[in-house]
């Protein structure tokens, strides 16, 4: 797996929702994991084979884990495209960053500031929840400054076909809802080579800023990928809080997502796993459920570029050892 140089490690956590809604809450007794309902995997290709492999092997992937997870898959050389629950909405946490930094691009035409530019290193590369702020109050109108309607973001999701997600009209932009469609769209609008929305210096950016997410936030939809190719790649996760104003279903439930992308050396593909109701069993420490939601995307990652590029080396993300004492905030 190729990167383009090595960054220093930040504290884990950096970028998670802003606001206190969706705040990590410490430690808390939270329901024991429940078997969760998964929607059929869907796979289509010109190699009838792969989709039947594809199909099987993901689904087996998902009926392995608890918690529930959508994805959405794609392979530009093989004609491949596989689905499960694509257009179900999640709180988005920090993938909601790639929507920040589209928007962004689109509204300068590609050409970004010196201040831009430095925000956006830190929202993608640090995942840094103060410059992921800064940007969205900068693309909304702030005619209530206490609730930043990003209008501006709203119209690159208009240009881009994003119809399926809900920014957050009151400035919590992790809650923004997302779906493993649209995600998967915004990835091919990075790697792809149509310039009606982006020009092909602001995809080129965009890419090279998701290549060099720092090193402790490379697990993911990385799991499995050749080491041969490029990957770039964005996470989020956090854990919803114990407020009562919170739907029961949420109170203490992890959201761990992730995003990626393989290029260069023939490789065009990508990947969107989102997850939900990643629950830390009675008494156990409150990171478990962050550690299972990333557990249930690796999973599927690794079925999935086992089958696709069968006879790689597979990439083996690191990541963080949290201590149960020092549970993960929100990411």
């Amino acid at each position: 797996m190729k990167w383009s140089s090595t960054l220093t490690a930040a504290a884990l956590g950096a970028g998670a929702v802003a606001g206190p809604v969706a705040a990590a809450s410490p430690s808390v007794a939270a329901p024991q994991r429940a078997k969760a309902a998964t929607s059929p995997v869907r796979c289509t290709s010109k190699d009838r084979e792969l989709a039947t492999k594809l199909a099987s092997d993901i689904a087996k992937a998902l009926e392995s884990r608890a918690s529930m997870a959508s994805l959405s898959f794609y392979d530009r050389p093989t004609g491949t495209r596989c689905t499960a629950d694509a257009a179900k909405k999640y709180d988005s946490a920090s993938v909601a960053k790639t929507i920040i930094l589209g928007a962004l691009l689109y509204q300068r035409g590609g050409d970004l500031t010196g201040e831009e530019d430095t925000l956006a290193r830190k929202m993608i590369v640090d995942s840094d929840n103060d410059a992921a702020t800064t940007l969205w109050k900068q693309l909304s109108d702030l005619t209530d400054p206490k609730k930043p309607d990003p209008v501006r973001i709203q119209e690159f999701l208009d240009k881009a076909g994003m119809q399926q997600t809900d920014l957050d009209k009151e400035g919590f932009w992790g809650l923004t809802q997302v779906t493993a469609h649209d995600q998967a769209k915004l990835l091919r609008l990075f790697s792809g080579d149509d310039d009606a929305v982006l020009g092909s210096k602001a995809r080129a950016y965009a890419l090279d800023l998701m290549n060099h997410v720092q090193s402790i936030q490379r697990w993911g939809a990385t799991a499995g990928a050749p080491v041969d190719s490029v990957i770039h790649v964005k996470n989020g996760w956090l854990q919803r809080s114990q407020n009562p104003d919170v739907d029961a279903f949420d109170r203490g439930d992890w959201k761990v997502n992730s995003m990626a992308v393989l290029t260069e050396h023939g490789y065009d593909s990508g990947l969107v796993v989102l997850t939900e109701n990643n629950r830390v069993p009675e008494g156990h420490p409150t990171n478990e459920g962050w550690d299972y939601g990333i557990d249930t995307i690796e999973t599927i990652s690794r079925a999935i570029y086992r089958d696709v590029y069968p006879g790689a080396e597979g990439y083996d993300p690191s990541r963080p050892t949290v201590p149960a004492a020092e549970p993960p905030t929100a990411g």
